[in-house]
């Protein structure tokens, strides 16, 4: 093989590029369980990981489309455990409705309490975030400890999320979170197994803002 040869991307154009992934992916997935809006957010997961795998993983409470789509349209806010989360989201969807994106994970007062319980910052963030959040979006890619705490505020009547965008990595704690968010009757989105991350989270939030932004 001659390495010299230069390489010619099949497109340039980002719309195009995006266009002819989808329909790759379409192809390579075949057959699936998913309802066709379900399956846009696979779709987008999959497209963000190249993870088949990840994006067969993924779980659905049947009412998580509908309510994520009825929280964004009524302006409720989004609440993310990381940084990460939040600057990938496109903000003009969620705030053309009235609604923002916020990170409580950094906030003084929750590193100060963080440290004062001897606790992580994800958990003490979580315990924050409800009391502003009432039937938002919380969307959890990167720590496991955020999503079990929201979860048992959840068990105690002290949270009541609109829906949960569940899909921390990792190996401590990242499957076993998602195996108990997947026995909660609340809307959630997660998957089986320690895939995940904060880059598959944002595409799924994302898929969510254009499913609420479509005509309605």
């Amino acid at each position: 093989m001659d390495f010299r040869t230069e390489f010619k991307p099949l497109t340039v154009q980002p719309q195009q590029i995006e266009g002819k992934s989808f329909e790759m992916i379409t192809e390579e997935i075949g057959e699936h369980p998913f309802t066709d809006e379900q399956y846009r957010v696979v779709q987008r997961v999959i497209h963000a990981s190249a993870d088949f795998e990840l994006g067969r993983s993924m779980v659905f409470h049947p009412d998580a489309i509908e309510a994520g789509i009825k929280a964004i349209r009524s302006g409720k806010r989004v609440v993310a455990d990381v940084q990460m989360v939040q600057v990938g989201v496109s903000k003009q969807r969620i705030e053309q409705f009235g609604g923002d994106i916020r990170v409580y994970i950094s906030d003084e007062d929750v590193m100060e309490e963080a440290k004062r319980l001897d606790t992580t910052r994800a958990i003490i963030s979580m315990r924050k975030a409800i009391k502003e959040a009432d039937g938002g979006i919380f969307a959890i890619g990167n720590a496991p400890t955020a999503l079990l705490e929201l979860i048992r505020l959840i068990k105690e009547g002290e949270a009541r999320p609109g829906l949960v965008i569940g899909l921390p990595v990792g190996f401590v704690s990242a499957a076993e979170s998602k195996e108990e968010l997947a026995k909660l009757d609340i809307p959630f989105i997660t998957n089986i197994g320690r895939k995940g991350g904060s880059t598959v989270t944002v595409a799924a939030l994302n898929a969510i803002s254009l499913l609420a932004t479509a005509v309605q």
